[in-house]
């Protein structure tokens, strides 16, 4: 009996198909159809970090919204390319309207939340409400005395 293998797809590359179906889905995100900022999601003893990056942003463009048990990071960044005298040959930047919804749940102090902006970059602090936080508890012990007391 003898097997055949098969690519994946029209590429053989199972990754690059993916992409291409998500492309078809959601648009070319290497356009710039789509802008998403990037974020990472970091959890510490008290709570959560996100930080996402949003270069060329002014803080007034964005909106952080705690909504049940969800954090919503909404604005907008302008299209840079309706400028009078230029002509673009390129245009790779990403713009328009984004919203990035992360999932925290109802174990989170919503009404602690903080959020600054510096140097193009999105920090928001997120507690975690004091009943979810972890405690160590001290495990006590009995020592045993096996010999006769004195």
């Amino acid at each position: 009996m003898t097997t055949t293998l098969s690519n994946c797809g029209p590429s053989g590359n199972l990754f690059d198909d993916l992409r291409r179906v998500a492309e078809g889905l959601f648009g070319d995100t290497a356009s710039g159809a789509i802008f998403a900022p990037r974020v990472n999601i970091a959890e510490t003893e008290s709570g959560y970090e996100v930080i996402g990056d949003l270069p060329g942003m002014k803080p007034e463009d964005v909106n952080v919204e705690f909504r049940d048990g969800h954090l919503w990071i909404t604005g907008e960044r302008k299209d840079e390319t309706e400028e009078e005298g230029k002509t673009f040959h390129r245009v790779e930047r990403r713009f328009g309207q984004f919203r990035r919804i992360i999932s925290l749940g109802n174990e989170v102090d919503g009404d602690k939340i903080e959020a600054s902006y510096k140097d193009g970059v999105l920090t928001i602090h997120i507690p975690k409400v004091a009943a979810v936080q972890p405690k160590r508890i001290e495990v006590k012990g009995y020592l045993v005395w096996r010999g006769r007391p004195s």
